[in-house]
């Protein structure tokens, strides 16, 4: 075999494309959706080298035309989830005792498919099945997973180089091995890109996955799945199943080579599972790693010096691009009277402007939330807005699931800081504002701090310098990721690594070196080349 210290191509950033009018992009993606509208697929599991098919179809719908049916997945049951887990143990000595540099190139071949060959269908996969924008696909089932699988390639090779110091006579060695069991990869509904890096990511460091995704995400989950048998995944490595997660939980968390835990969704589901595994920790072989992103109460600050067009425009961005639906979305805004009334009328008059409807039409800015669930609980939190005397209906406040589940940008003004849409995830188009007193911004900083259990995203607006490093400071530990004169969404990989902690997760920050460092256990060595012969230390001498 040839060995050599070698050095992988150089990252980068996805450059964004435009999908302007005329554009190649935007054509091929419209062809794309056309396709894929007009076909019914048929999903499997992929567990190991099979496509399992139960029987038991489940249906696939748009969230924007939930009548139309894209296609159907098999649903599993606890046999499947043992068959993965059994699939990844197979897979396990081959694929962590592979070089490195062949696990780098799979995925760096993956990323190159994504961002080629695939680009279309997997954007055209997530604005079907997830109901996203052109431009909110893109930034996601593009840019974003091929980032995370480059950088990550790099990440790891600068891992592995980290390397301790030698005395003399000694050469010191540090190896980062995989961890010693399979690691279990629960996906969201809201980013293609988080699915595809939560298996990733383990599986780049030497590790085997079973993988459940949201029932949601199936439909671009396919994708995915079909780039990373292209690129040469080995079977067994990565191991798709559709199962509840319960019936999941009952099977991997019993099992004795559960190693670890790779996670974003509900602070509650990852509270039960954190709890389940404490339960069960004697069974394991290893200390499994938690690692986990989950919900948040994302915030907007203004300060009274800030610029009302540049915080309206973070607004809107903040709290209604993808309806919403994402963990960074701002919920809730703190903005000084002096700024409200200019502030509001810029909204008012933004949100006048915006197009609601299918992905199908590019103009429309705002499209479905995912589901029926999801619909009707934003519209229990609008209802009990109407009907409440602690809060007004500023803009929007209207929802309609006939068609598709729609829920209008809605703008709730509250006279109580403490009313329940400032403090509770609602993860719709839904932002709540509270108008504060201009000079009391050192109080308010504390009412930031001090609402929500969650700690992910927050955004502070001013242009008074030592207003900025007081908020910076008063609210270390109010966001994982804390945005200065910008909406709080938008993290890139490589540039703002993202997580938070309190109820937001364990703040592993993906995109980021310390999230793969999660997924190996380091092991020292010592190599001594003339070791002693004789016990005695000279102290031991006589005078």
């Amino acid at each position: 075999m040839a060995n050599g210290f070698f050095k992988v191509p150089s990252r980068s950033n996805e450059p964004v494309l435009t999908y302007a009018p005329g554009s190649p992009e935007r054509n091929k993606l419209k062809a794309a959706i056309e396709e894929m509208r007009s076909e019914e697929v048929d999903v499997p599991m992929f567990i190991g080298a099979e496509e399992v098919r139960t029987g038991n179809r489940k249906p696939m719908s748009p969230p924007h035309d939930h009548q139309h049916i894209l296609g159907y997945y098999h649903e599993g049951d606890a046999s499947h989830v043992e068959d993965a887990v059994n699939a990844a143990l197979g897979a396990k000595e081959h694929w962590e005792n592979m070089s490195w540099e062949m696990r780098a190139s799979i995925f760096l071949k993956a990323a190159d498919l994504i961002a080629g060959p695939y680009r279309a269908k997997l954007n055209a996969a997530t604005m079907l099945g997830q109901s996203k924008n052109a431009y909110q696909a893109e930034i996601d089932s593009a840019c974003e997973i091929v980032d995370f699988l480059r950088f990550n390639v790099q990440y790891m090779t600068e891992i592995y180089q980290q390397q301790p110091e030698s005395s003399p006579g000694v050469w010191n060695r540090l190896e980062h091995r995989a961890l010693e069991g399979f690691v279990f990869a629960i996906t969201p509904f809201n980013f293609t890109a988080i699915a595809g890096n939560l298996p990733t990511a383990p599986a780049l460091m030497g590790n085997t996955v079973v993988w459940k995704p949201a029932e949601t995400q199936v439909y671009s989950a396919r994708v995915l799945m079909e780039v990373f048998k292209e690129a040469g995944v080995p079977d067994g490595v990565i191991n798709l199943i559709f199962v509840h997660g319960p019936t999941a939980g009952d099977v991997i968390f019993e099992h004795p080579d559960f190693a670890g835990i790779h996670f974003t969704g509900s602070t509650k589901v990852f509270q039960a599972i954190w709890k389940k595994i404490g339960e069960n920790i004697g069974r394991y072989k290893s200390y499994p790693r938690i690692v986990g992103e989950t919900g948040g109460k994302d915030f907007i600050l203004a300060h009274k010096s800030a610029d009302a067009r540049a915080l309206a425009t973070a607004i809107i961005r903040g709290a209604f691009e993808y309806q919403g639906q994402k963990c960074s979305a701002a919920s809730r805004a703190y903005i000084p009277s002096n700024l409200w009334d200019e502030v509001r009328e810029i909204l008012l008059a933004d949100l006048k402007t915006l197009k609601m409807g299918g992905v199908e039409d590019f103009g429309n800015f705002v499209n479905a939330v995912i589901d029926e669930k999801s619909f009707d609980k934003i519209s229990r939190y609008i209802d009990e807005a109407k009907s409440s005397e602690l809060v007004d209906i500023l803009a929007g406040g209207n929802y309609d699931k006939s068609k598709g589940y729609f829920v209008e940008p809605t703008v709730l003004v509250a006279r109580d800081p403490m009313y329940a849409t400032m403090c509770e995830e609602i993860f719709g188009p839904v932002l709540t504002v509270y108008v504060y007193q201009a000079e009391r911004f050192e109080e308010t900083l504390e009412l930031v701090d001090s609402t929500s259990p969650y700690a992910l995203t927050g955004a502070v607006f001013s242009q008074d310098r030592y207003a900025i490093e007081l908020a910076t400071r008063k609210l270390s530990h109010a966001a994982g990721n804390f945005y200065i004169n910008d909406k709080p969404t938008g993290a890139v990989v490589g540039q703002q690594p993202f997580g938070g902690a309190r109820a937001s997760g364990t703040n592993d920050k993906a995109g980021a070196m310390q999230n793969l460092l999660r997924w190996v256990s380091a092991r020292t060595i010592k190599e001594t080349f003339n070791p002693p012969k004789d016990y005695r230390y000279p102290f031991l001498g006589e005078e």
